[in-house]
């Protein structure tokens, strides 16, 4: 049973399918009774590889199948996938196809209607001469220009509300002319994404000289190509030169062979294609064993989001073990997600090759594996273990899926003793202060020792860490300021971004929601001045008097920018939605899809809070002074 599940399986890869396999398969079947359990299961295979052949077959041009190596055995294609190459300073998709014995980067040329299409062959390198440079060679070449953060969130979110848009023409039957014109819109935007967001480099050297560098989103999808090739190199290879008529012949066999068809993005899906989910994962990374040596450990979590893989969470490294403990959970937001992977890394502490300035991931990839996030199994409130294998190495983690428009609820706590899920109001009465003495300390903390923390704020701290922290505070514990000196600093940065997610109302109040949106939408800029300003004064005392002591800090944390690579546009996209929130009320009545809550609203609320941050330093006692002059109701 288990080797007709192999046999079946390798059916769905392509590149595993041979005549022998197909020939293999029918002797099976012959010996196989009608009324097995396994009989449909094999003809299932069979038809499936027969299929394959046949389409690789038919109709095959007497050129085509000269495709052969010099040793004269046939070329068969491994490996392909669209990837961003760095050529000339600037970045281009093109198409890789790794062949037996060739690395072979095309891009599709332009045809007209109707035309064949056709791939232009940009470069090749044979097997036998393609080396990866190492990690101190690679210093030489030339640096990756990095597009900044605030500009790739942007476009997600334009993104996010042109689908929303696609959705209400959908909705209300909207005229196709102007669907596809958004559709259009997004397709471009979405390719501006692919093409700029990769980061991570992959270089690939050829012995006689020239270099040539991929930028990739992901590690993981880096590792198989660089394990596809080495697998390939360890056969006896030769090297060679092609003729322009070989070179023709193999870049013209691409088209029939290639098995990726389209440019990843959403906007290629079709309709009934799965739209992926919305929301947030939570995953508890809990161990992992099978390592042969011990070790400095640690994983890091990939997800799918926008058709493509980016790395969304890092464990901390468990020192010289065999059996690393981890135990951490993480909060992922999905957009669109369909998988998650899990990489185990090996830490590198050589110093020699730590060059952090070119995104070099210099640690060694000990395994990695992925599973599909199945929206039904996930979706339930209790947590899902599940065990990841990989080269020998099983990693164990549990994980539960909440969807965007759960995650908007507030929760008022029950009691009132605790801070967390209490009205501004009612804690800062009891403690006698003008600002909560959790944001106070939190604030305090960060400055102290975090302010220089690349991605302070946005990389997430370790959800067990944030909760004991949330426990100390909630139970007014004396132990707070020890706690707090040995946390991780992300986890304190965490714990503060959760207070204020979890008061019962946002810190801009329900209330005035409505007017914040408009006075941010003015365009006049004095009128604007006066409304946003005349707005800050309607809000309560401490609400108003903590916005304003956070708005300082996080013009403190944006000064140190070139270190900590956290902007103020960052900062905005990290707490505006968290201060800024329609009440559910207000959601309810237009919600159509889980990613429409998101889109616009989110983009004003990131420009409100962008505003106050840009805006020069506001204080409460000149603000209450002007209150004479604005009388005007908002």
């Amino acid at each position: 049973g288990r080797v007709l599940l192999l046999l079946a399986g390798c059916c769905g890869h392509l590149e595993a399918v041979t005549p022998s396999l197909a020939l293999c398969l029918s002797d099976l079947l012959k010996h196989t009774p009608s009324d097995h359990p396994d009989y449909p299961l094999l003809q299932d295979a069979l038809r499936i590889s027969q299929n394959f052949l046949s389409s690789i077959n038919e109709d095959i041009d007497p050129r085509r199948t000269a495709v052969t190596t010099p040793k004269g055995e046939t070329r068969q294609l491994i490996k392909d996938g669209f990837l961003v190459e760095l050529s000339e300073g600037s970045r281009k998709l093109r198409h890789v196809f790794l062949f037996t014995d060739v690395l072979l980067c095309a891009k599709l040329k332009k045809t007209a209607v109707g035309k064949h299409q056709q791939y232009d062959c940009k470069w090749y390198v044979p097997l036998a001469d393609l080396v990866f440079p190492s990690p101190e060679e690679s210093e030489h070449c030339p640096q990756v220009h990095v597009i900044p953060d605030h500009e790739l969130e942007d476009m997600k979110m334009k993104i996010s509300a042109i689908k929303s848009e696609v959705q209400k023409e959908k909705a209300n039957k909207g005229q196709s002319r102007a669907i596809e014109r958004l559709k259009k819109k997004m397709f471009e935007n979405e390719f501006w994404l692919l093409l700029n967001s990769p980061a991570i480099p992959f270089r690939i050297h050829n012995r006689n000289g020239k270099s040539y560098l991929f930028l990739l989103s992901s590690d993981y999808e880096r590792s198989e190509w660089r394990e596809a090739i080495q697998k390939l190199q360890k056969k006896d290879l030769q090297a060679f030169v092609l003729s322009s008529v070989e070179l023709q012949v193999l870049t013209g066999s691409c088209f029939k062979l290639r098995t990726v068809h389209n440019i990843p993005v959403t906007s290629n899906k079709d309709d009934d294609e799965s739209p992926g989910l919305y929301g947030f994962l939570h995953v508890i990374v809990h161990s992992a064993k099978g390592f042969k040596q011990s070790a400095n450990l640690y994983c890091t979590l990939e997800v799918d989001s926008f058709g493509y893989f980016v790395s969304k969470a890092k464990t901390r490294v468990f020192r010289d073990t065999t059996e690393p403990q981890w135990n951490e959970e993480f909060e992922i937001e999905l957009e669109g997600s369909q998988s998650l992977r899990i990489l185990c890394y090996e830490k590198c502490y050589d110093k020699t090759k730590l060059n952090k300035d070119n995104n070099e991931i210099v640690d060694k990839i000990m395994g990695k594996g992925q599973i599909q996030l199945d929206p039904q199994a996930v979706q339930t409130k209790n947590w899902h273990m599940d065990v990841i294998e990989m080269n020998g190495i099983k990693v164990e983690f549990s994980m539960k899926f909440t969807s965007r428009d759960m995650s908007l609820k507030r929760t008022p706590s029950k009691k009132q003793t605790g801070v967390f899920g209490v009205k501004i109001s009612v804690v800062t009465k009891r403690e006698r202060s003008k600002v909560p003495y959790i944001v106070r300390q939190c604030i305090e903390e960060v400055e102290k020792r975090g302010i220089e923390e690349v991605g302070i704020y946005r990389i997430s701290g370790v959800a067990t860490d944030i909760q004991a922290l949330k426990a100390v505070f909630d139970a007014n514990n004396k132990d707070i300021l020890v706690m707090l000196s040995d946390m991780d600093i992300n986890a304190i940065a965490g714990t503060l971004k959760l207070y204020f997610r979890e008061l019962p109302e946002p810190l801009l109040t329900d209330r005035l929601y409505p007017a914040f949106m408009e006075g941010i939408a003015l365009s006049d800029p004095a009128a604007k001045e006066n409304c946003m300003m005349h707005l800050l004064r309607s809000l309560p005392d401490p609400n108003l008097i903590t916005f304003l002591f956070l708005l300082e800090h996080l013009k403190r944390v944006a000064e140190k920018e070139p270190i900590n690579k956290m902007s103020l546009h960052n900062l905005a996209t990290v707490f505006g939605p968290t201060l800024l929130r329609p009440s559910e009320g207000e959601s309810k009545g237009h919600l159509t899809l889980a990613s429409d809550i998101w889109s616009h609203d989110v983009m004003a609320q990131v420009q409100v809070l962008l505003y106050y941050l840009q805006h020069p330093p506001i204080s409460f006692t000149e603000l209450k002074r002007n209150t004479l002059y604005f009388s005007t109701d908002v």
